[in-house]
């Protein structure tokens, strides 16, 4: 599985792509493996605004995740 973290995210990790094996069945375990791991990268995952997308689609909530998913993890977004 391929994670991919956007913006400020792979700021605060020191990372922006990594691959995790054997995978997570969840998007909420996987979050709470990197939150094991990291955890001001936790707190920055369940931040307000934050977005998911499996497989290039936004999730909201709990997904399942195969084991050839792709996660990307996406800051609030602004402009103007």
């Amino acid at each position: 599985m391929r994670v991919l973290l956007f913006g400020r995210l792979g700021d605060i990790a020191g990372w922006r792509e990594r691959d995790f094996e054997p995978p997570p069945a969840s998007l909420s375990a996987l979050k709470a493996l990197i939150a094991a791991e990291d955890a001001a990268l936790g707190l920055a995952l369940e931040a307000k605004g934050v977005r998911a997308a499996v497989d290039r689609v936004i999730v909201r909530g709990e997904a399942a995740l195969g084991t050839d998913a792709e996660v990307a993890f996406l800051p609030p977004m602004s402009g103007g």
